[in-house]
């Protein structure tokens, strides 16, 4: 999971059948990404399935 400037920033592990949305509210949901987006609005969320979810702040 990568947030801000393009760093990881953590890791996280879901079901390979997971959806989209399910994979970002897990992403998001992490204490090391609440850090880093706390205050700040979400732009955009790309996500690769099996990959990395990157959330632009």
């Amino acid at each position: 999971m990568r947030c801000g400037r393009c760093s990881v920033r953590g890791k996280i592990s879901v079901a390979a059948d997971a959806d989209e949305q399910t994979i970002i509210d897990q992403a998001l949901a992490d204490s090391n990404a609440q850090r880093f987006i706390a205050e700040k609005a979400v732009r955009k969320t790309i996500v690769v399935p099996g990959r990395l979810v990157n959330i632009v702040v």
